[in-house]
Order: structure tokens, then C-alpha cells, then sequence
């Protein structure tokens, strides 16, 4: 029997392998079975080439608990190692054998990928147990079984003994803290988290299927057969070329990922890139809800067909979390914080890489299926308003096919759009005005008013409008924003003519101050405008600004505190209405105040605002003056 100490440069690298290395525990498993997938598939390279001329035989991994000895055991049938091997790849912490490897082999890993790149997978086993046992036998001839033990100390023991096949068992001796793990559920759970789709099948316990078999006399009947449980998927969609797959294919694996999710998806981008950067993956476009918080945590992240994270805020653009689907990639570092991945040179380009293939669908659909993408715009229109927001390179590319939509259910081109409506509402500062509703119903008569003037009316009603909109009016040129009922109709477009006011200024004045009187100050500031007979007496707007601001806050990003204040409104009256004229020729007070209230009511309830008992007392004095 050899003894000796594990070649470390400290002396506390079991206590920083066992809290520290890793962020979570449950790692431990991911990694004992990468390496067991190594095993294989290095094997697998090894016959092809013809150095290993046994029978690869049944490459299954097998994962197994034992409640009662409180172990877990990963069993491959890989290459296995000879005592020299164990010597030098698990005794020298972080020498690794798959550097030396993907060394050796380079450019004959492609069809059997190497997962493994650090040496330290192997001891996370330290922070689930308190005794590791391996127990190995290398492919080459005439090897002989090794037997190694640690108890998470410097020191290890390394003796001969049998075993009868090629391969590697790991048996990890529980402690009693990490006692979870013994628990069937919870390792099957790990399994189809971290191992849902390894290149090497991995059966965990055993499962129950339903098959029909004739009897003596040849009547068939339903069995109950038990078989190994399979965990994996060996070969996902996304590692096949998109030549071989069809929609339903595509369809199929999405519902593989997201069992759980009845809609289908709009479409997909299968990605397939080997330079300058290896990256696979396929990412769908769901319906992006109006409430786009929800989505953020489709995306699973892979390395070599083992899950990373579904966590990939900071990793790919921040809108792109929107997206569902795979992103694999050898070229993102399996071991480390996110925060590391996040300042990483390689995921950096390749999330430059991802943005410019979703921009490229993108325009590819509109380009060549515009119907169809202008079906799909009220389900994708959030995802591409806030990449635009965003990121500025998948910005100057969506300009060319993010659509803008109006009341009459008509798509256009930001260009197209201008050049749609610059007749009617350019203003007299020579800007494009763009009139917007951001909801339909609400802000009904105001739409109404709109139109009877020849304006057309886009819809904005998601909840980063605010946001889009701002930036539009900063990237266009000669280009502003007003919502329908910002101001009164003959307002929205400021025009170079000034129509003259039937009220003086000292007749305004004494009307304002009854009018205030009788309303809430906090709430609404009163201002008079010239307008033409037929416009309203009495109208309720909000202006664009502190609107904008106050919905931009709510949704983040600048002027945070303003999502707090209350709502602010003017009450603009019409100097040249006639029943505005009468109220100051109205002798009796109490009636004079009751018309003002009257038409202050009737203002408010075309914006949606009077409720309660505001609302009953309009219907009596409704009732009272009729």
C-alpha cells in the first residue's frame, strides 16, 4: 500500500473546496458526472482512431444511493485510470487531465467534446461528504484495479484492488449535514437539472413501463415491466444542423425545455457558430406579455450539453432575457460566479454575436414575410421596443423593421409613418407630430376628436411606451411624441394661427376664481385656451411631460421618485364656448356654481375620473337641472 500527501500549495484547500469553491453544494453532482462523461467520450475518441480495439459495450453512467450506508456512487465505463494516473490527476490538485487531453487530441474532440478544463470538479465531492472513495480501472491492457480513499485531509491512500471492469466508481460517504442527497428525489432532481441533455446516457433507479404481451394462448395483456430509468436526452435539438430538423422538431424540443407551457412559440433562431468562437443553441420567441418582468429566466445556459444557469441577466443583453430557448458554448467558463462570466472576454462577443443573429432574423421575416410579421408584432413588439431601448448596435438595426401601429389597425415603418402623416401634423416648428393613445377605450373621445380633425392615431399601450417614445424623439429628427389627451384637440398640433379669445383677460380671471373655488386645487391647475365653438366647453388634459416622466418611473429607469407623486391635471375652459360666456352673466350663485360643477363633472367623466360619490352627485344634479 503507497502513502503520501496530496501535493497542494496550502494546506487549507479542503476547507476552501468546502465552502467556497463553489456557490452551491449541488455542484458536486454536475461535476462527478462531466468527468464520467469525459471518461466516455474519450474512450469513444480513442476507438475511433483505433487505439482501443476492445468492445465499447453498454457506456451507460449509472448514479446510485444507498440510504442506509449513506453513499453515492457515479459509475462510468470510460477509460478509467491506472494507479500512476491517480497519482498524478488526483493527487495534484488542479492538474488536469482533459488540458492534456484536448492537447494530445486537438481537432479529433469534435464529435466527443471534452467538458472538463480545470482539475477541480473532482474534489467538490469534499463539500458533500467526508470520506471519497474512487475505485478505477484503466482500458489498457493488463491494468490492474486501483482503490483511493481521502477524508477531505492532505492525506490519501492508494492500494491495488480488483474489479472486474474498465471504468471509474466514485462513492462519496455522506456527512450528516448534506443528508438531503440521500434522498432519491432530490439526486433525480439535480440529474434532470444539470444532466438533461449530456452526450452519454445516465440511469438513475429504475421505472415502470406498460407493454403489451401475448399469453399461452396468444391474447395479448397489459405488463408492468421495470427498465433503468433514462434521464437524458443525448442528442437535443440544438446540437443536430438545422437541415435535419423540421418545425415540428423545433416545436417538440421547446416543449422538452418548458414541459409546463401550453403556448407555442412564434418562431426560432437555430445558432450555429465554430469561429471565431464555438456556439450552438436555439432561442424562441414566445408571446411577450404586456407584464414582461415574468419571463426572465428561460434562457439555460450550457457548456458542452451541461447546464451552467438559467441566470443570464448580465451574461447576454439584458432584453434577450426576454427570449426563451439554449445557448451553448465550450468558450463559457463552467466553474466560476456569474459576475465573472459577466466581465468575461469570450461571453462578451458572443453576446455581441447572439444580438446580431436575432436582429438578423428579424429583418429576414420582415423582409420576406412582412404579413406575417406584422401578425406577430402586438406578441414581439416589447421584445424588439426594448432591445431598441437598450442597445444601441441591435437599435440602428431594428430602425429598418420596427413597425409602429395606428387605431386603425394599419402597420408602417418609422420612415413610412412620417411620410404618412407630415402633410397633416407637422407643427409650426417643422416637426413631425406623432399622436399616440395608450389605451384605446379610455381615451376614447379624445381619439374621436383627433380624427374628425384628419390626424392619425398610433397605439403605444405597453408599459415602456414612455420609454420608447423618448427615445424615438432623440434618435429621429424633427420628430416629437403627444399622447391624444395631452391637450386639447386644436392644441396637439401647435399651428402659426392664434384664434381670438370672446373673453377679456379680466373676465377670465373673475371666471378662474369660481371655477377654482369648486375644485381641487392639488389635483388640477386651470388655464383658459381660444379654441373654436364646437370643442368642449370645459376638457381635462395631462400634460405630456410629467405624464411620461411619472410612467417611466413606474417601469424604472430616471426620476425614479416621480412614480410617487399623485397624477396632475389641467382643467383647460374654453374662452369662446357660449355656455362658458353665460356663466358670468348667471345673477343666481348657487346655480351658476352648479353649472360650473356640472360642466367640471362632465370634463372628468370623459377622462374615466369621476367615481363614487362624485358620481352619484353628478347624476342628481343631472337630474336636478334637466
Amino acid at each position: 500500500m503507497q502513502k503520501g500527501k496530496i501535493n497542494v500549495q496550502t494546506e487549507n484547500i479542503f476547507p476552501i473546496i468546502k465552502k467556497f469553491l463553489y456557490s452551491d453544494h449541488e455542484i458536486f453532482l454536475r461535476e462527478l458526472i462531466s468527468n464520467a462523461v469525459d471518461a466516455t467520450q474519450k474512450l469513444k475518441t480513442l476507438a475511433s482512431k483505433g487505439e482501443f480495439k476492445g468492445e465499447l459495450g453498454d457506456l451507460r453512467i449509472e448514479v446510485m444511493v444507498d440510504k442506509k450506508a449513506k453513499t453515492i456512487t457515479v459509475r462510468d465505463k470510460g477509460i478509467g485510470m491506472t494507479a500512476d494516473e491517480v497519482d498524478r490527476f488526483i493527487n495534484q490538485i488542479a492538474f488536469s487531465s482533459a488540458e492534456e487531453w484536448v492537447k494530445k487530441y486537438k481537432g479529433e474532440t469534435e464529435k466527443n467534446p471534452i467538458i472538463g478544463h480545470f482539475g477541480l470538479g473532482f474534489y467538490s465531492s469534499f463539500m458533500v461528504a467526508d470520506r471519497v472513495e474512487l475505485h478505477t480501472r484503466s482500458y489498457k491492457k493488463n491494468s490492474k484495479g486501483v482503490r483511493w480513499s481521502c477524508e477531505g485531509t492532505p492525506e490519501f491512500e492508494l492500494e491495488e484492488k480488483p474489479k472486474k471492469s474498465r471504468g471509474t466508481d466514485v462513492i462519496l460517504y455522506v456527512s450528516d449535514d448534506e443528508k438531503e442527497f440521500l434522498e432519491e428525489d432530490k439526486i433525480l432532481g439535480l440529474l434532470k437539472k444539470y444532466c438533461k441533455f449530456l452526450p452519454v446516457e445516465i440511469v438513475f433507479g429504475k421505472e415502470t413501463e406498460t407493454r403489451k404481451e401475448k399469453d399461452d394462448k396468444g391474447e395479448e395483456k397489459e405488463v408492468q415491466v421495470e427498465k433503468p430509468r433514462v434521464i437524458n436526452n443525448t442528442n437535443p435539438a440544438w446540437t443536430r444542423k438545422p437541415t435535419e430538423l423540421t418545425e415540428e422538431d423545433y416545436k417538440s424540443f421547446y416543449r422538452e425545455l418548458y414541459p409546463m407551457t401550453f403556448e407555442e412559440p412564434l418562431f426560432n433562431i437555430h445558432l450555429n457558430v465554430d469561429y471565431p468562437f464555438t456556439l450552438t443553441g436555439i432561442l424562441y420567441f414566445p408571446k411577450v406579455k404586456q407584464n414582461f418582468e415574468v419571463q426572465r429566466d428561460k434562457i439555460q445556459l450550457y457548456c458542452n450539453q451541461v447546464f451552467v444557469t438559467d441566470s443570464v441577466e448580465g451574461i447576454v443583453p439584458d432584453f434577450l432575457t426576454l427570449l426563451h430557448g439554449v445557448i451553448d458554448s465550450p468558450d463559457i467558463p463552467l466553474n466560476v460566479s456569474r459576475s465573472f462570466l459577466q466581465s468575461d472576454a469570450s461571453v462578451k462577443k458572443i453576446s455581441n454575436h447572439i444580438t446580431k443573429k436575432v436582429a438578423d432574423k428579424l429583418e429576414e421575416l420582415f423582409k420576406n414575410e412582412r404579413e406575417n410579421f406584422e401578425s406577430k408584432w402586438d406578441d414581439i413588439k416589447i421584445f424588439i421596443e426594448y432591445g431598441m431601448i437598450s442597445e444601441d448596435k441591435f437599435r440602428e438595426r431594428a430602425k429598418k423593421f420596427a413597425l409602429l401601429k395606428n387605431t386603425e389597425g394599419k402597420f408602417f415603418t418609422l420612415d413610412e409613418y412620417r411620410d404618412h402623416i407630415k402633410a397633416e401634423q407637422t407643427d409650426k416648428d417643422k416637426k413631425v407630430v406623432h399622436i399616440y393613445t395608450t389605451n384605446e377605450e379610455e381615451q376614447h373621445a379624445s381619439i374621436e376628436a383627433a380624427k374628425e380633425k384628419g390626424y392619425d392615431v398610433l397605439v403605444l399601450d405597453t408599459p415602456i411606451d414612455s420609454h420608447f417614445v423618448n427615445m424615438l424623439e432623440s434618435e429621429l429628427e424633427n420628430v416629437s411624441f403627444v399622447r391624444v389627451d395631452s391637450e386639447v384637440t386644436d392644441k396637439l398640433i401647435k399651428k402659426e394661427e392664434e384664434m381670438p379669445s370672446k373673453l377679456s383677460d379680466e373676465e377670465k380671471d373673475k371666471l378662474k376664481e369660481k371655477i377654482e373655488k369648486l375644485l381641487d386645487k392639488q389635483a388640477f391647475q386651470v388655464t383658459f385656451e381660444n379654441l373654436s365653438e364646437s370643442e368642449h366647453p370645459m376638457v381635462i388634459t395631462q400634460p405630456e411631460f410629467m405624464r411620461r416622466m411619472k410612467d417611466m418611473s413606474a417601469v424604472g429607469g430616471g426620476m425614479s421618485y416621480m412614480g410617487n407623486l399623485p397624477d396632475s391635471y389641467m382643467l383647460v375652459v374654453n374662452s369662446n364656448h357660449p355656455v362658458v360666456g353665460d356663466l358670468l352673466k348667471e345673477e343666481k350663485e348657487d346655480l351658476r356654481d352648479k353649472r360650473i360643477k356640472q360642466l367640471i363633472d362632465l370634463a372628468m367623466l370623459s377622462k374615466n375620473l369621476l367615481k363614487g360619490e362624485k358620481l352619484t352627485r353628478f347624476v342628481q344634479r343631472s337630474v336636478e337641472l334637466i
